[in-house]
Formats: structure tokens, C-alpha cells, sequence
């Protein structure tokens, strides 16, 4: 404690917060921070393969949660462990980059942290350990590259049989064809061959209860969230201009406080006529630009949209942010923040907007097809729940991912574990040929992809070491790399007759980024945590 004097000098005591510093170092630290990480891991591991559990999470507030999305799933868990977040940013990242995989790189990341664990027991010093990971890591991926499937053209059926093997283990796996195609179309629809890129931001995905997953549907076109902003406005408009507009139908008001006293009828008369004449400024400079519809990021005064009908213009308020910026894309037009910069030549196009409705769903929906600036779509999808359409709504998104990727760099492998099988046998010969102590970790990193495989056998109700070694037996008796598991059929099949692929961009990228958080981990030998008294 401390005694101190304020401005006017009365005395006060500071009590200073003591606080002690709690250690584990060495091989404890490493090893704490392993299992740690691990725990993560175990909690996906059910989650991997077409046949994968899902996980219910529920949040302080009741709010529940259904999916078997790796990147959500860690993103929603309460992980207090600095270490086990980085778990969490493993899989954001195989996410951000990739989009699909986030799964399987958390339980690849866990199988190499149980090999490590191992090996530490066994007196090898953590560094070596983490150096014959990153030498069996660059093998693989060099491997991977000479697994590519050839004769893959990437053209519309391969991308969807690819997208396909993606939904299988999504809650759309009945209709994983219709999304597959969906997200091909999509995709397509807003590619730029040329450059080989796609901008998501031009695919809009809306999730709308109601109905069933069969009527989800793809719309070449924008659609709002939003109905017209009178219910007497006509729904259908054909070969509209469009008015962008991020100011209010609404009077100007005074920056500071202000009062006004009305003490007569007549005062409040004339307060209406000149509030008024305000609103009819403002629509009479709509019309005359010449626009059809206003679509504005703000609301509007009751009188404003009743002038607006009158006047025979359609229009819909409170457009998000992200809408505004999309149809001012889509459709030409120029964003407007004041009512005297509208001009005709800021006006966008469209070929045809109207109101439809879902059902007995009040609320309706603004569908603009026939774009000045034709990259845009949108995917409405259904489902008789929010949970439904949550989980859907990611599903597509990794659909979309894979055609991404698959636009980018077309190359893909088997999946099914065949790969990481064939690429575990490859390591177990080429272990033989390091002299150093690392030949221990390379070949810990052989059992640990061994490990992809019977998780997924195991996920599907089979037995994992019978699949195991008959994946083995098949695959040097046939002397091909393509034979893994058929998790939907229960058996050991060549994975391209039964065209189960996956792109070969994110099986490299989940083997760089497991990798190196296990080597991060590894390297951490000292763990301070501060607690307070």
C-alpha cells in the first residue's frame, strides 16, 4: 500500500495488486501444452468423414447450435487454453484460404500431437522431433503431386461430382446433387476464366425458413430480403431504372438542441404545409431523374412513402449496407448521398424486379433479374427450421469453396484415406534412408495419416484395422494409390470409380498448416500464467 494526495490534498491509500507468477517449463510445458491441444482435436474426431457426428452446442444464453462444420464448431467452443486456440486458428485459417477441409486438418494436427507425445516418452528432444515433421510434411506434399488424377478437365460434371464428394457428410447429403449444381452454376455464373478468379462477394446467400431443402433455388439475379415499402405499390416492374440513394426520406434536422413551441392550430398548420413541401421536393427530384424504383439505406417518413405512391414509384427501405454496395455493382448505378445529385446518368438497369413471397410468409422478397452488369446471383435457400437452414447455408458455402479452388488450380486426388495411406507407405520407405534420429518422427508422421483412415472406418461403424490393412493390401497388390474406404458402403473400392475426389489445394494446405502449429507447439518450453491474489 502507498498513501497519495489528491488535487484539493485529502489523503487516500492505493493497494497495490499482488500477483504471483505460476511456471511449468521444460518437458512438462511441452507436454501440457500438447494435450492441451489435443483435447480439441478428440472433440472433431467424431466429426470427420461423410458418416461424422454432429455437435450440439449450446450458448449462455440458450441459443442452440446443430452442425458438424469443424471451423464453427471450434469457433463457438468456450477454449480458455492459449495453446488449444491456436487449434481454433488452425481451422480458421484452413477456412479463410481454402474453405473446405477445416475437419480434417484439426484431426490431422491431433493425430501428429499424439505421435509427438510418443516420442517424447521415448527420450527424443522436441526440436528433432519437430524437424522430422517438417521433412515428412514436405514429402507429402511433394508426394501429393504426383497422386493428381489426370485426364480432369474441370469442366461442369467433373466440378460437380468433386463438389459432391464435399456435401456428403453436410445435413444436404440427400440432395447433395442439386447443391452441388447450384454451386457450380453459381460459381460459373461470376468467374472470370481468364484471370482464373471468383468473387464471392457477387454470390449472395439467403437462408429463408419455410418450405423444404428441395426448393432451394438459385436466381440469376439479386435478391433483397426486403418487400416494397407500401403494400399498395405494384409488385412486377418491368425494365426499371434504379435509384441508389443513402440519405432518409425524411425532414432535416438541427445538429444541437432545439425546442419549438406550437401554440396555435395555425402554427401547426403551417408546420405540416412546409414539412410537406420538404417530402414533395424530394420525391418531385426522384421523378424527375427519371428513376422507377428507389432503393434507400434509410427510412422513411409516413408522408414521404405515401407521396411516393402517388406518384407511381416503387420503393424499399432500410437496404443493408452490403445490398446497397452489390446492386450499385450489378446494376451501374452510381450511389447517391443527396437528393440534388440525382441524375438520370446515375440511374442503374434492370430488366425485371418483382415481389414474390414464400408460402404464408407475410414478409416478401425483392428479385432483380436481367442486370446491367449480368455477374451476379443469388441462392435462396429453404428448410423447415433455422437450424436447418444454418447448416445448409454452410454446406453451400464449402460447395462453393471447392468449385473456387478447383477454378483456380483443377487438380484433384482420391479421398477416402487413399492418399494418406499411399503417402504413409511412402514415408516408411524413405525413413530408411535419414540417418539422424529424425527417421523416428518421419515415421510417427506415417502412422499419424495411418490414423485418418481409421477414424474415418471408425466414424462409419467399420473396423478400423481390418479397413486399414486391407487398404494396404489392396493398394500394393494392385500396385495403385487410388483404393481407400467407401465410408456410404462400407468397404475397401477404388475411390475413382466411385468418384470420391477432393482438390488437391486443400489437402496440401491442411498438411502445411497441421504441420506447423505442431511445430509451433513444440517449440514452447515455458509457460508464465499470472495469477492475481
Amino acid at each position: 500500500m502507498s498513501l497519495a494526495f489528491d488535487e484539493f490534498g485529502r489523503p487516500y491509500i492505493i493497494v497495490k495488486e499482488q500477483e504471483k507468477k505460476r511456471r511449468v517449463k521444460g518437458l512438462d510445458a511441452i507436454r501440457a501444452n500438447l494435450k492441451a491441444a489435443l483435447a480439441v482435436s478428440q472433440t472433431l474426431r467424431t466429426s470427420l468423414g461423410p458418416k461424422g457426428m454432429d455437435k450440439m452446442i449450446v450458448s449462455p444464453d440458450g441459443e442452440v447450435l446443430i452442425t458438424n462444420d469443424g471451423a464453427t464448431i471450434v469457433e463457438k467452443m468456450e477454449i480458455m487454453h492459449p495453446i488449444a486456440h491456436l487449434m481454433v486458428e488452425l481451422s480458421q485459417s484452413q477456412d479463410d484460404e481454402i474453405g473446405d477441409g477445416t475437419t480434417g486438418v484439426v484431426v490431422l494436427a491431433g493425430m501428429i500431437i499424439e505421435q509427438a507425445l510418443t516420442l517424447l516418452d521415448k527420450g527424443i528432444h522436441p526440436l528433432k522431433i519437430a524437424s522430422g515433421f517438417d521433412k515428412a510434411a514436405d514429402m507429402v506434399i511433394e508426394y501429393l503431386d504426383t497422386l493428381v488424377e489426370p485426364g480432369y478437365q474441370a469442366n461442369h460434371e467433373d466440378l460437380i461430382k468433386t463438389a459432391m464428394t464435399a456435401l456428403s457428410s453436410k445435413v444436404v447429403t440427400k440432395n447433395k446433387r442439386k447443391f452441388a449444381e447450384l454451386a457450380v452454376e453459381a460459381v460459373l455464373s461470376v468467374a472470370d476464366l481468364e484471370r482464373k478468379d471468383v468473387n464471392f462477394d457477387l454470390i449472395k446467400v439467403i437462408s429463408k425458413t419455410g418450405g423444404s431443402i428441395e426448393q432451394t433455388q438459385l436466381i440469376k439475379g439479386i435478391v433483397i430480403d426486403k418487400d416494397f415499402s407500401h403494400c399498395q405499390m405494384e409488385k412486377k416492374l418491368t425494365n426499371g431504372k434504379i435509384a441508389i440513394l443513402t440519405c432518409p426520406f425524411e425532414t432535416p434536422k438541427l445538429k444541437t438542441k432545439y425546442q419549438m413551441n406550437i401554440t396555435s392550430a395555425q402554427d401547426y398548420h403551417s408546420l405540416a404545409k412546409k414539412e410537406q413541401a420538404y417530402f414533395v421536393d424530394m420525391v418531385q427530384k426522384v421523378k424527375e431523374s427519371g428513376a422507377d424504383v428507389v432503393m434507400c439505406q434509410w427510412g422513411f417518413d409516413d408522408e414521404a412513402n405515401y407521396l411516393l405512391l402517388q406518384n407511381g414509384l416503387r420503393a424499399v427501405r432500410w437496404v443493408s449496407g452490403t445490398d446497397i454496395e452489390l446492386l450499385a455493382l450489378a446494376t451501374g448505378a452510381r450511389i447517391v448521398p443527396r437528393f440534388e445529385e440525382l441524375h438520370p446518368q446515375k440511374l442503374g438497369f434492370a430488366g425485371d424486379i418483382e415481389e414474390i413471397s414464400f408460402g404464408t410468409n407475410t414478409n416478401g422478397m425483392i428479385v432483380i433479374k436481367d442486370l446491367a452488369n449480368a455477374k451476379a446471383v443469388s441462392i435462396i435457400i429453404r428448410g423447415g427450421s433455422k437450424t436447418i437452414c444454418d447448416e445448409a447455408n454452410r454446406s453451400i458455402h464449402d460447395a462453393l469453396c471447392v468449385v473456387r479452388n478447383l477454378i483456380v488450380d483443377p487438380k484433384v486426388i482420391v479421398g477416402g484415406a487413399a492418399c494418406e495411406i499411399s503417402a504413409a507407405s511412402m514415408l516408411r520407405t524413405r525413413a530408411d534412408d535419414i540417418s539422424s534420429v529424425e527417421q523416428y518422427a518421419v515415421r510417427a508422421y506415417a502412422d499419424a495419416l495411418d490414423q485418418i483412415c481409421m477414424i474415418l472406418a471408425e466414424n462409419s461403424g467399420l473396423d478400423p484395422i481390418s479397413i486399414l490393412s486391407g487398404i494396404r493390401s489392396k493398394q500394393l497388390s494392385e500396385k495403385s494409390h487410388r483404393f481407400g474406404v467407401s465410408c456410404m458402403e462400407g468397404c475397401v473400392q477404388d475411390m475413382r470409380k466411385i468418384e470420391v475426389f477432393e482438390t488437391l489445394k486443400s489437402k496440401k494446405n491442411q498438411v502445411s498448416l497441421a504441420t506447423q502449429v505442431v511445430k509451433m507447439i513444440l517449440k514452447i518450453d515455458d509457460l508464465i500464467e499470472k495469477v492475481m491474489e
